[in-house]
């Protein structure tokens, strides 16, 4: 499985991978889950919101238990953020029936759309429909950097963007949803355990900041006649670095769009998106409060205005503590080893969706602790430990 899906959508130049929701990788990547799901004789469906189901037993019986991630990915990401979830389920699926294992209760496996928001700017598009936490007017405002609405992808793609919308039939009837992710992090190598339980998400969100100055010359405006955004962007970012810092939390400006974008022009207007995460929401409050209101004093110091726009937040999530604890139990059973419980500052789908639903996670050791990029690795050995991990949690799941 994961030879047929490594080459999809990478990038030669870079290594790296381009997933992006509804384009041509994504309709590979989407095509490969539909014939995993055939091949294993599961029964295949694609909701109202461009989410993939394969299913084992009838789901309209409820109480289902569900695995799976998401198969697009950043700019430039690794191979195994998100897709390592979906191959994990299918693969412990295998193991389960080689095992001879009884499923008392519905079993999928799903590949939620447009997780990352690589392209449309919104991360978990496709769970947050279904969850009723994005409506079908904002979702149809989502627009990628080249113009195009969301629902003009879709339509592009073959999906009915007059569809979307929230799902909760379908979410009802799940009685628990696990998803593997590779860790964005090095705790497990630290630590030494090739898994972990994941104990909660971190409160975490994105903010726009506009600088508009004034564009001019750049040869022929005296510096102290000039209105630059970009000094005051400049001292932002070193303010954000120095907040984060401070509270032990995490600032990253990681976009950036300058008007006119001329190398012999002062520009206009400079755009930068922060993203920041942090344990708790009060810490996170002081943080992006802080950046702001540095940024705020650098623009009045260089003539500039600056406009702060909130464009996604999500609260603090804290996994179901008996689907968490029952992930522990099942684990450390065979050894009466402790299992690593591990909070996390990465957003994912069973986050979107513990609103609704009990949800939990594993993490599968990343030796680098690199995420996001081509750098991004995990070992075969440590990935058939995720899998037979999960094969284990599911199989206690399955049969209650």
């Amino acid at each position: 499985m994961w030879r047929e899906l490594a080459p999809i959508g990478r990038h030669g130049g870079s290594g790296g991978y381009r997933r992006f929701a509804w384009t041509g990788a994504d309709t590979e990547c989407r095509a490969w889950f539909e014939r995993q799901a055939v091949a294993r004789g599961l029964a295949y469906e694609v909701d109202r919101n461009g989410n993939q189901w394969a299913w084992l037993g009838d789901p309209a019986r409820g109480d289902a238990v569900v695995a799976g991630s998401h198969l697009d990915s950043v700019p430039d990401g690794g191979a195994f953020d998100g897709p390592l979830g979906v191959v994990s389920a299918f693969a412990a699926l295998d193991e389960l029936r080689g095992r001879g294992a009884r499923f008392d209760r519905p079993f999928g496996i799903v590949n939620f759309g447009d997780e990352e928001g690589a392209r449309f700017g919104l991360a978990c598009v496709g769970s947050r429909l279904a969850a009723g936490q994005l409506t079908v007017a904002a979702a149809h405002a989502l627009t990628d950097a080249d113009g195009v609405t969301l629902p003009q992808a879709m339509a592009a793609a073959g999906h009915d963007p007059d569809a979307i919308g929230a799902d909760r039939e379908r979410l009802d009837r799940i009685g628990a949803f696990v998803e593997l992710h590779v860790e964005q992090g090095r705790a497990l190598d630290l630590s030494g355990d090739p898994v972990g339980v994941a104990s909660a998400i971190w409160p975490h969100g994105r903010w726009r900041f506009d600088f508009r100055g004034e564009a001019n010359h750049a040869g022929t405006t005296r510096l102290v006649d000039r209105r630059d955004p970009m000094l005051s962007y400049a001292e932002t970012v070193l303010a954000a670095r120095r907040e984060a810092r401070l509270a032990g939390a995490v600032a990253t400006f990681g976009k950036i769009a300058v008007e006119p974008n001329g190398v012999n022009a002062v520009p206009s207007l400079v755009r930068g998106w922060l993203d920041s995460r942090a344990e708790d929401q009060a810490t996170l409050d002081t943080v992006v409060d802080g950046i702001e209101k540095a940024a705020r004093e650098y623009a009045d110091a260089h003539g500039v205005d600056l406009d702060v726009v909130r464009e996604s937040f999500t609260p603090v999530v804290e996994f179901d503590d008996a689907l968490r604890d029952e992930l522990a139990r099942v684990l450390g059973r065979d050894t009466g080893l402790k299992v690593p419980v591990l909070g996390t500052g990465a957003g994912h789908d069973a986050g979107i969706l513990s609103a609704v639903l009990p949800t939990a996670m594993l993490f599968v050791r990343n030796p680098t602790g690199v995420s996001h990029s081509p750098a991004e690795s995990a070992t075969e050995d440590d990935c058939v430990a995720g899998v037979r991990a999960l094969a284990d949690v599911l199989e206690g799941l399955a049969r209650k």
